[in-house]
């Protein structure tokens, strides 16, 4: 099941003590695909730790609209803490993770190729403390929304 803040905190702290490299990134992981598993792997290999941080359903409705999330918060979670890359996964209720970001302090502060860097939440404050802000190539043709479409096709 997803961690507390307060756990992934301490977790951080212990790791940072013996010289670990934190990264961080968010989203919805709603339905996950390659460009999800590409994404993530990609993201972990920036580091030692990867926290995801994962919209949960309430923020999800009100990003992405009523009929979504297709899987809930822990399922998603659950799918994502069984990944390979993923080290932990916190969910949050905002439609932004900027105070996980604040609280976490990431070495590096990681959104797909689909995002500018100045959209990015949080990249101005990773910046200032000399933290990174990465954005990882974009698979083409691999997204939730498109392959919800597609299924509705079928």
């Amino acid at each position: 099941m997803p961690v507390d803040l307060e756990k992934i905190l301490l977790t951080v702290k212990d790791l940072r003590q013996k010289g670990k490299k934190i990264v961080f990134t968010n989203g919805c992981f709603d339905i996950i695909h390659r460009g999800h598993i590409t994404y993530l792997k990609a993201a972990k290999e920036l580091g030692d730790f990867l926290i995801v941080g994962l919209n949960s359903d309430n923020s999800v409705k009100r990003l992405k609209g009523h009929t979504r999330p297709v899987n809930n918060e822990n399922d998603r979670a659950l799918i994502l803490e069984n990944l390979k890359p993923v080290d932990a996964v916190v969910i949050f209720n905002e439609d932004t993770p900027i105070k996980l970001i604040e609280n976490i302090k990431p070495d590096f502060l990681v959104k797909g190729g689909d995002w500018n860097n100045n959209e990015i939440v949080g990249a101005d404050f990773v910046k200032s403390y000399g933290g990174n802000v990465v954005t990882i190539k974009y698979v083409d043709n691999y997204s939730t929304t498109s392959l919800i479409n597609r299924l509705k096709d079928i």
